[in-house]
């Protein structure tokens, strides 16, 4: 499987057009899933895995790569499956979210594809496997489903939302007490985080699920004020989200003359060189890496002027 990855460098020329990548797999059955390729550092033949005692149950043990020990993740487990068997046989997807990397077993890797954010839709609403779910696609007449890893990931090691003291001590919101902070983002996961996050500063939170519905919400505060900034102090956008990515929303904002002086941060899980130069291409006004609530609320306080009160 070596050589199902090509350089990240070679792929960066897709980011901006609503377009991505998927690396296509397969758990214990038929059902294809579906990982944005962003997200891959290589794809591998599953090594031996050692065991150690008290990891989570969905952790089948720990791989030992290129001098680095990963956590290996059961994904057919973590969305309600059973085991996947002889693991020997099987593949692990090293990818890196929110600032670590991690192992995840698959059953078997297919081949990448290239495909239209706007070809990817929410999620079907229902209990079981859609609830670890992102969005949905279509590739040769079959669904793929593409996972909400965040929310795996939260599950296994649930991330610490909470503010330290001293982003919050003093603050001064009277210039802006009346602006919303509007979020994007198509995890359900993420987005509580942020909003738990940023909600001790003390100003109202809007959030939508996608970059469309975000763009569309935001021309209907604009219709009603004249100027979106009237009313938003702020947007924090996920990269990827189906119908409309974060890029793409980001540039649409840009050239509305509405919409254009929003001050826009992109918070992704989303790893590589090319990020800071996509915000400069778009338009956006900073890059946060998830998940530092600290950081965020800091740069959220940075782009809404807000002051410490004295």
């Amino acid at each position: 499987m070596a050589g199902v990855l090509d350089s990240v460098n070679q792929r960066t020329q897709l980011v901006g057009q609503n377009r991505l990548e998927l690396l296509l797999f397969r758990l214990n059955g038929r059902q294809r899933f579906g990982i944005n390729v962003f997200k891959v550092r290589e794809v591998l033949q599953c090594p031996p895995l050692t065991a150690i005692p008290k990891l989570n149950p969905l952790v089948r043990g720990v791989a030992h790569i290129r001098g680095q020990t990963i956590s290996v993740i059961d994904l057919s487990m973590a969305t309600g499956g059973r085991p996947i068997q002889d693991i020997s046989k099987c593949f692990i997807i090293i990818a890196e979210y929110n600032r670590s990397v991690q192992g995840f077993l698959v059953g078997s890797v297919e081949r990448i594809i290239n495909i239209n954010w706007d070809s990817i839709m929410p999620p079907p609403k229902g209990a079981g496997r859609a609830s670890y779910l992102t969005a949905v696609t279509e590739v040769d007449k079959e669904l793929v489903e593409i996972l909400d890893v965040e929310k795996i990931l939260d599950e296994i090691s649930p991330i610490n939302t909470a503010l330290s003291s001293d982003v919050t001590e003093g603050l001064d919101i009277a210039d802006v007490r009346d602006k919303i902070i509007f979020i994007a983002d198509d995890s359900s996961v993420a987005r509580n985080q942020v909003i738990k996050a940023l909600t001790p500063l003390g100003l109202e939170i809007e959030a939508a699920k996608n970059g469309y519905e975000a763009l569309q919400r935001l021309k209907e505060i604009a219709a009603e004020t004249g100027d979106v900034t009237d009313k938003v102090g702020l947007l924090v956008s996920d990269i990827e989200m189906p119908e409309m990515d974060g890029y793409t929303l980001t540039a649409e904002i840009k050239n509305s003359p509405e919409l254009k002086n929003l001050h826009i941060v992109l918070h992704t899980s989303l790893s590589g060189v090319f990020n800071q130069a996509m915000v400069k291409k778009v338009g956006a006004d900073d890059f946060i890496a998830k998940f530092h609530p600290d950081e965020l609320a800091n740069a959220v306080k940075k782009w809404l002027g807000l002051k410490i009160d004295d």
